[in-house]
């Protein structure tokens, strides 16, 4: 993966057959579709892979309990059994998570057993493993940091917990091994149309030097999530409204909090939602919201009242309370929601499915999903541009495709949080061993080495301080602080890694500081490490 060996192909391919708008997990899931279909295939993402919703989520490949509850089987199954294949087919970033609901009535017990049950049912063969009815004693057992107060028991269920940016960067790879093309920082600012008026490519911007390319392509795909309505406003000013943002934040705190292996599922919350606290990374993540907003942003920020029903409701089932001096970072992300046709405001309305549309212009939009689905939102979204362009009839490949990093699964040591990489551990310890320098860790307080750094430049199509802090390793996510205190010194790797000047490293170390302020609940003092 390195970025000018994929830029050149930009002015050297005269026509794609697939150009992909979006590098996250549904445009990702698109082009790695049309790739192994044998389709001439380019990507084009106009900041970092995941850069927005895709590296932002709740960290869980599930089928939706919640979705069971409102009675949509059809999205539930789909799901179950794509977290069944996706657990197969990237083993070292999937993991089988156990999850205990407390029960603070006697029926809970009884009522969340069944409704789990069916749960398990609907999973068939890629079932995780059966759930199970617990005493309040084993409850207590296995989540010391339970409240107990009106405890009567506990429900365990089995489901699946992932790094979605840690798998976005594993699909660029894998589109660029199948011999497809993916490129970040390249900007559609413009779509191409012929004397027909049909999409046959795009005007793009690199952001870097502003050297702008004409693309063309026999289909352009638009997978933006919630920036959907940009394109379609390139394609059609008078299109109306197809995706609405909802947001839900994530607080971060230390793993003291929750001190288990297992996760907590709150089924019911004050509004009616559920709540997770998962383990994820040695740290507790503590999520999510449903908030609907008026428009989407790149760096949307958790509001006030969202950080409040968040730490409100951790407190009541969690015996340490947690406050806002406890929250070591705090991450917003906006789903894409497929637009309610009345105009509703509640996110309970809104479809969680995924859609695919087609315009009069030939652009096709895949809208909505998550990223439990995504191989199936992209396996539909490239079905249907073959049949509406009549490209064939060429069938999905990735079913049972391998991603790049995967390995047995009885393979993956969790203890060592070098994981994530799977099939590439081998390489990233043989350049920690190649240079002192690089065995050093990059924040004295946390395991992340030196080499995770110049593996993801050299590798990963690292650009920026942020892209290797929030997404190559997970540092922003997990402690903002500490993020901050590391940014001189990442600065100073990429610099001499790509041959930046001083000033483009103290620039960089600005922004990345100003941005991951965003991260933190208490004001910034620096310290030295």
């Amino acid at each position: 993966m390195k970025r000018n060996e994929e830029l050149s192909k930009l002015t050297t391919v005269k026509e794609w057959d697939f150009l992909v708008i979006g590098g996250g997990a549904s445009g990702l899931g698109s082009a790695l579709d049309a790739v192994s279909r044998g389709f001439k295939t380019l990507l084009l993402e106009s900041h970092d892979f995941a850069k927005a919703t895709s590296s932002r989520s709740t960290k869980l490949v599930h089928g939706g309990v919640r979705y069971l509850a409102q009675g949509d089987i059809g999205l539930v199954k789909e799901a179950l059994k794509e977290r069944g294949l996706l657990a197969k087919n990237a083993a070292h970033v999937v993991k089988n998570q156990s999850f205990i609901i407390p029960n603070y009535t006697w029926w809970g017990g009884i009522y969340y057993k069944i409704g789990l049950s069916i749960y398990d049912f609907l999973a068939g063969k890629l079932s995780l493993g059966k759930t199970k009815y617990i005493s309040k004693s084993k409850t207590v057992e296995k989540l010391p940091t339970i409240e107990q107060k009106n405890l009567a028991s506990g429900v365990v269920y089995q489901d699946g917990q992932f790094d979605d940016a840690r798998l976005a960067v594993n699909l660029t790879q894998t589109i660029i091994e199948k011999g497809g093309t993916a490129v970040n920082y390249v900007k559609v600012i413009n779509l191409i149309k012929n004397s027909s008026n049909k999409v046959i490519g795009v005007i793009a911007e690199d952001q870097f030097t502003k050297q702008q390319f004409e693309i063309h392509a026999k289909v352009v795909i638009n997978a933006t999530g919630v920036f959907t309505n940009d394109i379609l406003n390139m394609n059609n000013p008078k299109h109306g409204k197809f995706v609405v943002p909802s947001q839900g934040i994530h607080l971060v705190l230390d793993k003291s909090f929750l001190k288990s292996d297992d996760a907590i599922m709150i089924p019911k919350t004050s509004d009616g939602r559920v709540l997770f606290v998962v383990p994820w990374h040695d740290r507790a993540l503590v999520g999510t919201t449903d908030t609907l907003l008026e428009s989407e942003s790149f760096e949307p920020r958790a509001l006030e009242e969202e950080i409040k029903f968040v730490l409100n409701t951790a407190r009541q089932y969690l015996a340490k309370k947690p406050t806002r001096e406890d929250v070591k970072s705090v991450f917003a992300g906006l789903r894409p929601l497929a637009a309610p046709k009345d105009g509703s405001k509640s996110t309970k309305e809104v479809s969680r499915s995924h859609k695919v549309v087609t315009s009069d212009t030939g652009l096709v939009s895949i809208i909505g999903g998550k990223w439990t689905t995504y191989r199936k939102m992209a396996e539909d979204t490239i079905d249907e541009a073959m049949k509406v362009h009549h490209l064939g009839t060429t069938t999905s490949k990735t079913e049972h495709l391998s991603i790049h990093g995967n390995v047995k699964p009885e393979t993956v040591d969790r203890s060592n949080h070098l994981y994530v990489y799977g099939s590439d551990i081998p390489e990233i310890k043989k350049l920690q061993q190649s240079n002192p320098e690089f065995s050093e860790k990059i924040h004295p307080d946390h395991p992340f080495t030196v080499a995770e750094a110049i593996w993801a430049i050299r590798q990963e199509m690292a650009e920026t301080i942020e892209d290797i802090l929030a997404r190559r390793v997970r540092l922003l996510f997990l402690d903002a602080r500490a993020a901050i205190d590391s940014a001189h010194k990442i600065a100073s790797i990429i610099a001499k890694e790509n041959g930046h000047s001083e000033e483009w490293a103290n620039e960089q170390e600005r922004e990345f500081i100003e941005l991951a302020k965003g991260y933190l609940l208490t004001p910034y003092s620096p310290r030295s490490i």
